[in-house]
């Protein structure tokens, strides 16, 4: 591994939902190693705080995607949005690493009582918007919840190019956008790594392909850059996409398909490079906006142990395929 021996003992000295990654994806350590590090997160740090605020009625903040009371008060008019409600923390502790197992009948309790904002739907059923539906996707297949019916919708709702957008449903976009369809693969790969199920492989690859082809940062139209969230990384990235997210997903395709790195995201990498600091770190941009339970990262300008840990993965595993 390249990683500077200083940077990798600050990484190690992190809440077990980072440090099993760093011991498994940059310190290589045997599987014994990082999957009890991995198992901390159930009673340990940010995996069990979370845990212990979960609602008797299996939700989070008394709702499904925003908190109760959420639109009866004056919290709509704020920047950004709450990060609290059911949908983004089980989001959290998936991507955490938490044993489905700690979280015993939860999935039953949200199909008893958690309804969907929008449509008052069963939870599990998803919704309208194509990036919830990407969380209750993994989230429901990671909990061993049937998901085939909400896994065959995103092959019904792929846009002509490709892609996915979460604006399409309510007609007011023709074209995907990069942050949707971002959020739509990272979602069926994880329905087909708790699963198993490869039949929207295609489906999932029409999508990359969509990426793929503005080589994740461009305009396919002009070749200008889509948009400058392309370059500011974030951490936690929620629903944002950036460079950095993208080339994470695309590292997670390849380690499970057993691909090479493809070769259009060399620009992308470019970007994720330029970004690391002379030390060896990366730079936390600004925060997203809305309430959180509590912070997991740094402050706006501070290193972030977060987006060092996927800027040091990614880059070994271009560099190893590529020099």
């Amino acid at each position: 591994m390249s990683i500077d021996p200083a940077v990798l003992e600050w990484l190690l000295d992190s809440d077990p939902a980072l440090r099993w990654q760093v011991e498994r994806d940059l310190v290589g350590a045997p599987p014994e190693q990082w999957e009890r590090t991995r198992a901390r997160v159930a009673t340990e740090g940010f995996g069990a705080r979370l845990l212990r605020l979960q609602d008797a009625d299996g939700q989070w903040a008394g709702g499904a995607f925003f908190p109760a009371g959420f639109f009866e008060s004056d919290e709509p008019q704020q920047p950004g949005q709450p990060w609290i409600a059911t949908n983004w923390v089980l989001k959290d502790l998936r991507e955490w690493g938490l044993d489905a197992g700690a979280l015993g009948d939860t999935a039953e309790r949200l199909a008893a009582n958690s309804r969907w904002d929008y449509n008052d739907g069963p939870y599990w059923e998803g919704e309208v918007d194509v990036c919830i539906n990407s969380y209750t996707l993994a989230s429901g297949a990671w909990l061993g919840v049937d998901m085939t019916p909400l896994a065959r919708w995103f092959a019904d709702h792929r846009l002509a190019d490709g892609g996915w957008n979460c604006e399409a449903e309510e007609g007011h976009s023709v074209r995907s956008s990069f942050h949707s369809t971002l959020n739509a693969v990272r979602g069926l790969l994880a329905y087909e790594k708790y699963t198993g199920d490869t039949g929207l492989r295609e489906t999932r690859h029409r999508g990359e392909e969509y990426l793929l082809q503005r080589r994740l940062l461009y305009r396919l139209t002009t070749g200008e850059p889509v948009g400058e969230f392309t370059t500011r990384f974030v951490a936690p990235s929620r629903h944002r996409y950036s460079a950095l997210t993208a080339l994470d997903h695309f590292r997670d395709v390849a380690l499970h398909e057993g691909r090479a790195p493809d070769s259009r995201m060399a620009d992308a990498v470019s970007v994720v490079r330029d970004a690391r600091q002379p030390d060896g770190r990366w730079l936390q941009t600004t925060p997203l906006a809305g309430r959180t339970w509590f912070d997991v990262d740094a402050a706006e300008g501070e290193p972030s142990k977060w987006l060092t840990l996927a800027g040091a993965r990614v880059l070994d595993w271009w560099d190893a395929a590529f020099t």
